[in-house]
């Protein structure tokens, strides 16, 4: 039997054909057509193996809904699994495999679990995983990891790319059917900025294919005037091949653009993962045709009667020349009339309905089309393809009626509104009997801050199923004046709602509701009898609408054989969750350009060249190149840190600190919102001075640190440590659009605006002073203030901060200027002994100084009180972050290790991280612990190993000696001290 062309083919280009293979077979197809309706038209019926049972599978849809017809798509660099051949653009040269078989497509050994089906009946995963726990542990867990999942995984590098893009709009509209153009139209003449995306590759969807006229012209014609006309709006956008993936709180939208995948290699990104910020979304996103439920209804040739249609008058195929239809509505009578103007023949058109009246019905008898009122199909005949159909009474009792012949069935079961976008920000639905179909509840849309509506619901999305009444929707909630349409047939198509057709005690076979995963009408009935009587349970337990279709086609009429089995109301078993995203997204898409050289962009200085000119031996600190010390040639690392360390506290280093975070916080709660962010009180700090803070997590634990500056009266710069910029911005954002929203605080990451510069050392004013232009002196900057002005012509803002313990000034100037301030130092303080130093030197300058370092002394379990720093909390707020976790029994026992300094008794430098221990076994029999090392180094300046850590009673222990357990059975012996080793009353740094 060969698939027959049909007449016509509205969106294929005969002259330009395109060759292709499937299983290593050469076909060709044509221009414009899809992977789907160039293998129809190649005669390839049998296209996968379904995932649990291996039973054959073929086309079902003709596009997203599609469950079954998903192949690896490419070779070597360019593969990619579990492509949809419905969406799937046909190219030159594609090479596309069956999936989910061995040895082969024909003879699936795998075809076993159908024979064996009774043993693998709705939750057998569930039950084998709990019991026997022998038998799941070595008998059944290997062989179902092995068979899980669906495709092969890629072997090699991806040889594509892939992009983000950033969208603003006033309106965004989902879907370029009739609906989304006709409301683009409209919002474009009003003049607001509109965005129109589309996930196919042709504008106005089903309305060209039904053979609706609007305005007195063919659909066709409508949607290329529709638009050119929004073409030629300077404020609207238009975008093909854009899928909607999810919608989310305050007018966030993710869509997803397929650029190159019809035309790989040719230089442009694959796919475009667009971010989009939306003042109002307009859900036009039409309906998905429901599959009927009988035995056989799963063999290759079996389809919804909308997607045959579909083939045959957008790419001129059929699944087979004698067809039947089977339905519950007028809208599968389309089918009818499509196949038999295209010259195909359309057997029987069997109708569920006891009395089935209507200009459609009329026009397909009309043709000599038998209509059967009142039937349905018992079972479909065949096993890789249609052979045939038994026809019964819709009840099924009685047996077999009729017997028919075919190669090929169009079942429809009704329309289900596309509602997953209005689902995913909260939008209700509601239960629509007359056309037995879940719409948006336009009294409960997704709203914003305000309870305005976000989201607006229209044509067949909001259960308009006919083309008046989707032209009629869009102008009664967008506005304008509805387009008069002229189509063979204008009635509501209501379907009579029915259940699994051919479910009589004689007629017992399988029924299928999701084709993928393989769960038939007995399965979510055997569900019910279990108790699983949430749908969400029954889901999970069955695995129903748990594929890579999620559902489109099988979760409705899951929920109705459910609703059945506990005899209550469609409305009251509810629906499943809608999730993002719409369709999977490849991870390509996802990761955008963060990959190879660039998955962790490394960040650079303004003064990295320099750094590197110079002898820099660099460290990573986040995502920044830093340098760990300047080598001279000959010199060991080692000797170069502690040169460093010794020139600055002797006479004057530089620092490159521009990798410090620098977060903007502005409002007028700005000043409120810092003071639950950090630990002291931050709005009272006087404009022009700094104050160093503390944040904690809502657990108490200390988070970050930094130096806070007042820039003016509502406006606060935040220091945070070089890896905690992001963080801690990200924080301050969560914080402000979930619980704090109302609160009126702006804040910006601007740590790579600003090159950042710490001048330290004795002779550090001296080299600013040359310089010349502002006032450094003590009484004109003094310690913990900050000016603004000129520093040797440059732009600068210049803070009295010191980490390293001696006279320091750290100068923040724009980016683009900060390596001609550094060249400036180093040309300034030439003859005063000024040394660049690194993050090493950094480090042990403030452990002499007895500074903490977060990730040193903090580890995720650490508050500020066990690190001595209840100066920097607050007495007189009633809250702060962190408050109420650090009053907790357990965080605030006396019992908690404690900060301190540590001397080695021979001078040695202990091992980072080593704990120390105490006499005796815990309950445990091991050793006991009372401390560990934080922070451990060789100091130059004091010429000894010093050490900072958490000790159990430590304070109250000062010079009492401990043990350090080391390698190869060593115990170093260390004294506790005060944890500033190095110029304790601060007389260095405040000069």
């Amino acid at each position: 039997m060969s698939t027959r062309l049909a007449r016509g083919g509205r969106l294929i280009d005969r002259t330009k054909p395109l060759n292709f293979t499937f299983n290593g077979r050469r076909m060709q197809g044509y221009r414009g057509d899809t992977l789907a309706s160039a293998l129809l038209g190649a005669d390839q019926m049998l296209l996968g193996r379904s995932f649990k049972y291996h039973r054959p599978r073929g086309l079902v849809a003709s596009g997203a809904e599609e469950p079954n017809a998903l192949v690896g798509l490419g070779e070597g660099s360019r593969f990619e699994p579990n492509q949809r051949v419905t969406t799937t653009e046909l190219f030159e040269g594609a090479s596309a495999a069956s999936q989910n078989h061995w040895p082969s497509l024909e003879f699936d050994v795998g075809a076993i679990n159908n024979t064996f089906g009774r043993f693998l009946p709705g939750g057998f995963y569930y039950k084998t995983f709990m019991f026997p726990r022998f038998a799941w542990k070595h008998l059944f867990e290997p062989v179902i990891r092995r068979s899980a999942g669906l495709g092969k995984v890629p072997q090699d590098r991806d040889a594509d790319r892939y992009e983000y893009a950033y969208g603003f709009a006033d309106l965004v509209i989902v879907g370029g059917g009739i609906a989304g153009l006709a409301a683009a139209l409209q919002a474009g003449k009003e003049g607001k900025r509109v965005l129109l995306i589309e996930q196919t590759a042709q504008w106005g969807g089903r309305a060209p294919v039904d053979g609706v006229e609007i305005d007195g012209k063919p659909a066709d014609e409508w949607v290329k005037k529709t638009v050119e006309a929004l073409g030629k709006m300077a404020n609207v956008t238009l975008r093909l091949r854009t899928m909607a993936s999810g919608l989310y709180d305050h007018g966030y939208l993710l869509a997803y653009e397929r650029i190159a995948d019809h035309t790989p290699g040719d230089g442009r990104p694959r796919h475009r993962l667009w971010r989009i910020r939306a003042g109002h979304v307009v859900t036009a996103t039409g309906a998905i045709e429901r599959p009927l439920s009988f035995a056989g209804n799963d063999i290759p040739g079996v389809m919804l009667a909308g997607a045959v249609r579909d083939y045959v008058v957008n790419w001129a195929v059929s699944p087979g020349d004698r067809t039947v239809v089977v339905t519950n509505n007028d809208d599968a009578y389309r089918t009818a009339l499509a196949l038999a103007d295209a010259g195909l023949i359309v057997v029987a058109v069997i109708d569920a309905r006891t009395s089935v009246k209507g200009a459609l019905p009329d026009a397909v008898r009309a043709k000599g089309i038998r209509v059967l009122e009142g039937r349905g199909i018992a079972k479909v005949k065949g096993s890789k393809r249609v052979t045939g159909v038994s026809v019964c009474t819709q009840a099924g009792e009685g047996g077999e009626i009729e017997a028919i012949t075919c190669d090929a069935v169009a079942m429809s079961g009704g329309w289900s509104p596309v509602v997953h976008l209005w689902s995913h920000c909260g939008g209700k639905l509601i239960w629509d009997d007359a056309r037995a179909m879940f719409r948006p509840d336009a009294a409960k849309p997704p709203t914003g801050d305000q309870g305005e509506a976000m989201v607006t619901a229209v044509g067949s999305a909001n259960g308009a199923l006919t083309a008046d009444e989707v032209l009629a929707d869009v102008a009664s909630q967008i506005g304008g004046k509805a387009a008069k349409t002229n189509t063979v047939a204008e009635a509501p198509l209501e379907p009579v709602w029915i259940m699994p057709q051919g479910a009589g005690p004689q007629l017992k076979m399988k029924m299928w509701l999701d084709y993928q995963n393989d769960v038939k009408v007995s399965d979510v009935q055997l569900a019910a009898r279990e108790g699983y009587h949430s749908v969400e349970h029954t889901k999970r337990y069955t695995t129903l609408g748990m594929a890579t279709d999620q559902g489109k086609l099988s979760n409705i009429n899951g929920l109705a054989v459910l609703s059945d089995a506990l005899s209550q109301a469609i409305p009251q078993t509810g629906t499943t969750t809608f999730r993002p995203p719409y369709t999977p997204i490849s991870m390509g898409a996802i990761a955008g350009e963060a990959r190879g050289d660039i998955f962790q962009p490394l960040r650079k200085t303004p003064m990295d060249e320099w750094h590197g000119a110079n002898g820099a031996y660099f460290e990573p600190v986040g995502l920044w190149r830093r340098t760990y010390c300047y080598q001279r040639p000959g010199e060991s690392v080692h000797d170069a840190v502690n040169r460093e360390i010794v020139n600055a506290r002797s006479k004057v280093g530089m620092l490159d600190a521009s990798t410090l975070g620098k977060l903007i916080v502005k409002g007028s709660d700005a000043g409120r919102f810092l003071d639950m962010l950090y630990t002291g009180v931050m709005s009272t700090l006087p404009v022009g001075k700094c104050r160093y803070g503390l944040m904690c997590n809502e657990n108490g634990f200390l988070s970050d640190d930094g130096v806070v500056v007042r820039l003016s009266e509502d406006t606060w710069l935040c220091h945070t440590t070089s890896g905690g910029a992001d963080r801690i911005h990200g924080w301050m954002e969560d914080w402000l659009q979930c619980e704090w929203w109302d609160w009126k605080v702006y804040t910006a990451n601007v740590t790579e605006e600003y090159a950042q510069i710490a001048v330290a050392g004795p002779n550090a004013r001296k080299v600013l002073e040359k310089l010349g232009g502002m006032d450094v002196s003590a009484e004109g900057l003094p310690a913990m203030e900050w000016r603004e002005g000129l520093l040797g012509g440059l732009r600068a803002r210049i803070y009295r901060i010191s980490f390293s313990g001696e006279l320091s000034y750290e100068i923040a100037v724009p980016a683009s200027e900060g390596l001609a301030l550094w060249k400036a130092l180093i040309a300034a303080g030439e003859e005063f002994g000024v040394m660049p130093y690194g993050t090493e030197a950094m480090h042990i300058m403030r452990a002499e100084k007895g500074f903490i370092m977060i990730g040193d002394e903090t580890d995720g379990t650490v508050i500020p009180q066990d690190l001595n720093l209840n100066w920097a909390i607050s007495k007189k707020k009633a809250d702060y972050l962190g408050k109420r976790a650090q009053e907790r029994s357990h965080m605030a026992s006396p019992d908690r290790w404690k900060l301190v300094g540590l001397e080695t008794l021979d001078g040695s430098v202990l091992p980072d991280g080593v704990y120390a221990v105490a006499d005796g076994v815990n309950a445990n029999g091991q050793r006991n612990v009372q401390g560990r090392v934080t922070s451990t180094y060789y100091s130059p300046t004091l010429k000894k190993g010093i050490a900072m850590g958490l000790v159990k009673h430590g304070p109250d222990r000062m010079g009492e000696v401990i043990d350090f357990p080391a390698d190869g059975g060593k115990v170093i012996k260390a004294r506790i001290v005060d944890q500033v080793f190095y110029d304790k009353e601060g007389a260095k740094q405040n000069v």
